[in-house]
């Protein structure tokens, strides 16, 4: 586990008491009717099972809130909730509805193509752990992808290469994997960007505002979460326009460590051959049904 440098503390050992953090997980949705039955089957299915799982619906048009309640009355013991956020059209105030309404001492955050591996909510309870850490985030493989494993080492690789390039000033929160304390956001939540134009990364937003107050975010390689690579199915300049979200976000905090453009450079090297084994991986899993039917 690694702490960026807004505060330093111990990582934790594997005998840490894990059971000691309660944990909700909120997942904010909009038509997600396609995926999210398998993000919350992966989020009840846990080794350490998590007090609240809480999705929170966007004005959701296709059957994701049957979809819900359907898994409700399939998982009774599950703590699984459905709420509404009606009010507003977007992620961060449906996020925020949820971290709001949350009553855990740790809140996770996932999104609704997010597939948790078994032990996430274990791995999170761990880190916790550690009273110094304030929020945390892991690697992610993306399950939709060939040569998933070898991904998730990279992907793996590359965030604590990162980490170091930045001189562990800079931690960054993904927002398909992360958990922050209670505390932390009830100290954040009133100065995150609302960013109603959506022109922002409202993940690292978020890590900007915890650095703000000095708050710890813990780097941990054990906490994964799949998620899907569809970002890859833009075509490039919508894809451009979703990597100058990086620095949208940084202007917006008056960040200007060259060291955070990596993280741009780099996805703009991996577009074209990502797209094409992405592409080649589902034409693969596309013969493979014709072939079954």
């Amino acid at each position: 586990m690694y702490l960026s440098r807004t505060a330093q503390g111990p990582a934790v050992p594997p005998s840490a008491n894990t059971a000691a953090s309660s944990v909700s997980l909120v997942i904010p949705a909009f038509n997600e009717e396609a995926v999210i039955r398998r993000c919350v089957t992966a989020a009840i299915n846990q080794s350490s099972p998590a007090d609240q799982i809480i999705v929170v619906d966007n004005k959701s048009t296709d059957r994701t809130c049957a979809i819900v309640q359907q898994l409700q009355q399939e998982y009774p013991e599950s703590c699984l909730l459905l709420m509404h956020q009606d009010q507003e059209q977007g992620l961060i105030p449906t996020r925020n509805y949820g971290l709001d309404r949350a009553t855990s001492d740790i809140l996770g955050r996932i999104d609704a193509d997010s597939l948790l591996e078994p032990d996430w909510v274990e791995q999170v309870r761990r880190a916790f752990a550690d009273p110094a850490v304030c929020a945390a985030t892991g690697p992610v493989l993306y399950y939709d992808m060939p040569l998933r494993r070898f991904g998730l080492r990279a992907d793996d690789t590359i965030r604590q290469w990162l980490l170091r390039l930045a001189g562990h000033r800079h931690n960054f929160l993904y927002g398909s994997n992360m958990a922050l304390r209670r505390a932390a956001w009830e100290q954040i939540r009133t100065e995150t960007c609302r960013d109603p134009e959506d022109q922002m990364h409202e993940d690292i937003d978020l890590s900007l505002h915890l650095a703000e107050h000095s708050l710890a975010i813990a780097y941990v390689p054990n906490m994964v979460s799949g998620t899907s690579a569809r970002r890859l199915e833009n075509p490039p300049k919508a894809y451009c326009h979703y990597l100058a979200r990086f620095g949208r976000t940084y202007a917006a905090h008056n960040v200007r460590n060259i060291a955070l453009k990596a993280p741009m450079v780099l996805l703009l090297l991996v577009y074209f051959p990502a797209k094409a084994l992405r592409a080649m991986h589902l034409a693969g899993v596309r013969q493979m049904a014709r072939q079954n039917n």
